[in-house]
């Protein structure tokens, strides 16, 4: 079962939903039979509000299910109340990324595209500070907050159950100076270290590639259990959009096979960054 209490709760939101369909009811019907609104069924299969181990008990009872599938969906309505790691710094961390976090932290594969700026996941800590300063409104407390959120999400890629991750950033991204070049020097030494872990695939997408898919930078997200569909995130200065649905998924999907197939290798990629090292150090 999924370990954060986000992947719970989409988890949580699916199977609900899988039962009212199963039995052929819509949300309306249910919530007439359970003396509830519709809305409020709708809210529990979209996971846009709490659910209580109550209120799934009297649904699963309703929907006849086995007492082991009862007692699982309670369990996971009761876990998903719970408070990830990432939720202890408050505004630091705000409510549509948290979302994310807390999925990033179950998935086992992840495909990222990046414009403008290096994967948050191989950011170094004086390049996150910087990009977190510089033009922000954020105050002190929070920006060290949020710096404290990203190295803490960098371990994922080096735990016991580390996801497959493979990334993929516009070249503009290593050439663009963020901070100084000392920083950036460094910056780029922190990346090279972390692309020689087996699970982490690195590509820059060069300048001269041509013409490639015309779309910003994006994430998906692959989850270990089937019933956990595929999810891409793709986010903004203060929202984020989160799209599931095989349409959406493919593509993504496709998109990205057409940008890693335009990138250059992992070896040559790593070839190019040692260079613009060289470059920083002079």
């Amino acid at each position: 079962m999924a370990g954060s209490p986000t992947a719970r709760r989409r988890r949580l939101s699916i199977e609900l939903k899988k039962l009212r369909e199963n039995n052929s009811l819509t949300c309306a019907q249910v919530g007439a039979a359970l003396d509830w609104s519709g809305s409020k069924v709708n809210r529990m299969e979209t996971g846009s509000g709490r659910v209580q181990p109550s209120d799934v008990d009297a649904l699963c009872r309703f929907y006849a299910t086995t007492d082991e599938l009862r007692e699982f969906l309670k369990s996971l309505a009761r876990q998903a109340k719970t408070r990830g790691w990432w939720q202890v710094h408050g505004s630091g961390v705000p409510e549509w990324f948290s979302i994310y976090i807390g999925l990033e932290q179950d998935a086992s594969t992840l495909r990222q595209y990046q414009c403008e700026v290096l994967p948050g996941l191989v950011q170094a800590e004086a390049y996150v500070r910087e990009l977190h300063t510089s033009g922000s409104y954020m105050s002190r407390e929070d920006i060290d907050r949020a710096v404290r959120v990203r190295l803490e999400r960098q371990a994922m890629l080096s735990g016991p159950e580390a996801p497959d991750a493979w990334f993929i950033v516009n070249e503009g991204a290593v050439r663009r100076i963020v901070g100084d070049r000392e920083l950036m020097r460094t910056q780029l030494e922190h990346v090279l270290e972390i692309v020689e872990q087996p699970n982490v695939t690195l590509q820059v997408l060069p300048f001269d590639a041509g013409t490639c898919p015309t779309t910003g930078s994006f994430t998906m997200l692959g989850f270990p259990d089937p019933e956990d569909p595929d999810i891409v995130y793709r986010d903004g200065i203060t929202d984020a959009m989160y799209l599931e649905g095989e349409p959406h998924v493919r593509q993504y999907t496709r998109a990205f096979d057409e940008l890693r197939a335009a990138a250059l290798s992992p070896r040559r990629t790593a070839q190019l960054i040692r260079n613009v090292v060289k470059e920083y150090t002079q």
